[in-house]
Parts: structure tokens; sequence; C-alpha cells
């Protein structure tokens, strides 16, 4: 267990799936934590929630594509609990209507990848616009983000998402080459197929049976599978670690694309 004992934490995107997952655990292992998210009324749930358990905690209603948002964001926390040590951003422009639009590059919409951009993105490089000066005031902090395994893989689908989460990968390490000799750490968590509540909802079944059948554990990958780690890299035990971008997939991108088909070929041999 990590011990976050009077550090305060910012978890963007924390009004459900990994991101309340993340602040619980962030919460459970010591942290002060504001829970910010688009939908404010969910985000207070989750905050009432954990403070009715005993934890140290507050909502915050931001779009991150909006820079007076994340500036007053950071400003709550340092309002609230008086200094900020983590920021976690998280949030994405993950909705139905932009997933299910984002094909290809010979259709792609210019306005729709500026939107994902301005989420995706800009919204991360935002949260560390104004969380590092406060961080580096105090002595220190972490920025953690968000990527994803199409962020360095690619499919026939999801391209302006992919592109921006490759983006990220490059944001963390300027981040972490920047600002570390005045005390920040930069690391990046790129989960696999992680099946949240929501992912259950919306995709097929079979969809997440062929896809884990992927991966080299023997289970699928679990919400709080990212969150103890971001709980971990946020602590003093990850001090050493920064700059990079750390796989948790389950061995998805550790294989040959035919791995699925191999161990079949195997099984019925």
């Amino acid at each position: 267990m990590a011990s976050l004992d009077g550090k305060v934490a910012i978890v963007t995107g924390a009004a459900s799936g990994l991101g309340k997952a993340t602040v619980e655990v962030l919460a459970a292992d010591g942290a002060a934590v504001v829970v910010a998210d688009i939908n404010r009324d969910n985000a207070e749930k989750v905050a009432r929630d954990l403070v009715a358990r005993g934890y140290q905690a507050v909502s915050v209603g931001v779009d991150v594509g909006e820079k007076e948002q994340v500036r007053d964001m950071v400003g709550a926390a340092i309002s609230e609990f008086g200094r900020l040590d983590i920021l976690h951003n998280n949030a994405a422009l993950t909705s139905a209507d932009v997933i299910g639009r984002d094909r290809g590059w010979t259709e792609f919409d210019p306005s729709l990848f500026e939107r994902v951009l301005r989420v995706n993105l800009v919204g991360y490089a935002l949260g560390a616009k104004y969380a590092i000066p406060h961080m580096i005031s105090q002595g220190g902090g972490v920025v953690i983000n968000t990527s994803s395994t199409d962020g360095i893989l690619s499919s026939l689908v999801r391209v302006m998402y992919g592109a921006s989460k490759g983006a990220i990968n490059a944001l963390t390490r300027s981040i972490a080459t920047q600002y570390g000799r005045q005390g920040i750490r930069a690391v990046g968590v790129s989960p696999g197929v992680i099946v949240t509540e929501g992912a259950r909802e919306s995709v097929p079944a079979d969809t997440l049976a062929t896809l884990n059948k992927h991966n080299l554990t023997a289970r699928e990958g679990r919400p709080e599978d990212i969150a103890n780690l971001v709980s971990f890299l946020a602590s003093d035990k990850a001090g050493f670690i920064t700059g990079i971008t750390i796989q948790v997939d389950g061995g998805l991108t550790a294989h040959f694309p035919t791995y699925a088909e191999d161990l079949a070929a195997q099984a019925g041999a």
C-alpha cells in the first residue's frame, strides 16, 4: 500500500470509470482528493460518498478544455486543502457520438478532431500549466497522465483518439524533462482493455471476449489495476520514476499480433 498521508490530489474524469476507481484508492491511501468532472452532479455524489466513509474530498465541476475552468479547479484544491501534490489528468472525450464518428482519416471531421484534442490533450496541458507552479513552490509534485494502448498501436477505428493519446506520451516526457530538476515528476499510465461498468454496458460481450483473448493474463483488466498503479506512482516510493508511460494492459502489447490465433492452434493440436 502506498502512503499518501498529507498529500492532495486532483483527479479529472473522476465521476465514473477509471477516474472514480482511482480517486477512491487515492483517498483510501491517505490523500485528500478533488473529484473533478464535467458531470458536476456525479462528481458531487462521489465526493459525498468518500466523505461519508471518513475521507477528505471535495468535488469540482470542470470542462478541462476550458482554460478558466481548469485554473479554477486547481485553485479549488489550493483553497480547500492548502497545497497540491498530485495531478492525475484522466478526463477524455469518449462519448458514443464522438467514438462513433472516429473512423478514418479520409472522412474525419476537423472540427470534431479539434474537440478531441481540446479535451484529451490541451486539457492535460492546461492542468499542468496551472498545477506545476504550485507544486514547485512547495518543493515538488507529480503529474500522472492517462494515455492508452491506442497511443502506441493503431486499429481501424478511433484514429483521432489514438493520435491524441500518442501526443499525451510526448507531453509526459516533456513535462518530466522541463521540470524534473524543480521537483516535478511526470508519468503516463496506459490502460489496455479495462472492463469498467460503462464498458460492460456499451461494448458487446463477444467484443470484450475477443479483445481479452489477446491478454497474457488469465483475467480481464479491472479499474483497480489502474488505480493501484496511479497511487503507487503518486507516492514517494516511486520517486525515481519519471518521463515514461507504463503499459497496464495484461501483456497485450508484449506479443506478436498472431498470439490469440497461435494459442487456439496449440489448443487444437
